[in-house]
């Protein structure tokens, strides 16, 4: 097929029908297979995500797969960075609105904890050590390192090394990073899997509190 003709059949794709233009369709279809990867993916035995599967979950035919997705793996990983996306950057926005080190830390916290709090999918996606898929194993790689990057922001503020001094240098910077990052992590994860049952108000506090210990609300301290 020449450009012209492969063009000329595209174009004729995104035809508007029903009063709807074909971009939309294009998007709507595209986020029909957005959710359900999160449906497959937040069961209790996920397994290996096809092309098929996605599509018969989601009512659409391989044609619309295609439209937007080159694989089944290339759709797995735009479902997990949309969610780390959605997650990182409601922390941001909310870290930088608070006034001072307790409600910077805070309100990340209770900004990601909604994300996951909203739509357990999510949480289930983003921290589960249950999905074992090998585009999840690396993308959660690549978060960490985001999320490490994003705490470096504060860990001076938030952090102490043994001998109760601030954190010294980058190196340590960078190992206090990781260190939050991981046990905050590890503690969604077993609140998304239901291995311990508390409610959302103390469970920001709790994080909080475990983040930057000066940020112990009374919502604890009255317990």
């Amino acid at each position: 097929m020449d450009i012209v003709s492969e063009a000329s059949q595209g174009a004729g794709e995104l035809r508007s029908y029903g009063g709807e233009a074909g971009d939309a369709r294009v998007a709507r279809r595209r986020a029909a297979l957005l959710d359900a990867t999160l449906d497959l993916l937040s069961e209790p035995e996920a397994g290996q995500v096809t092309v098929r599967g996605i599509c018969t979950h989601a009512g659409l035919t391989p044609r619309y797969f295609y439209e937007s997705f080159d694989n089944a793996d290339a759709l797995v990983g735009a479902t997990y960075d949309g969610v780390i996306t959605e997650i990182a950057e409601s922390a941001r926005l909310a870290f930088e609105a608070g006034i001072d080190p307790r409600g910077k830390v805070t309100g990340a916290v209770r900004a990601i904890v909604d994300v996951i709090d909203e739509d357990r999918r999510k949480g289930r996606l983003i921290f589960s050590d249950a999905l074992g898929s090998p585009v999840l194993t690396e993308r959660r790689a690549q978060s960490i390192d985001l999320f490490a990057a994003l705490t470096s922001r504060s860990v001076q503020q938030v952090s102490r090394v043994p001998d109760g001094s601030t954190v010294r240098d980058e190196e340590e910077l960078m190992a206090a990073s990781h260190f939050q990052v991981g046990g905050f992590g590890r503690v969604l994860a077993s609140w998304t899997e239901g291995r311990f049952t508390m409610d959302k108000d103390r469970l920001v506090d709790l994080c909080a509190h475990m983040l930057w210990p000066e940020s112990r609300s009374h919502v604890a301290g009255d317990r």
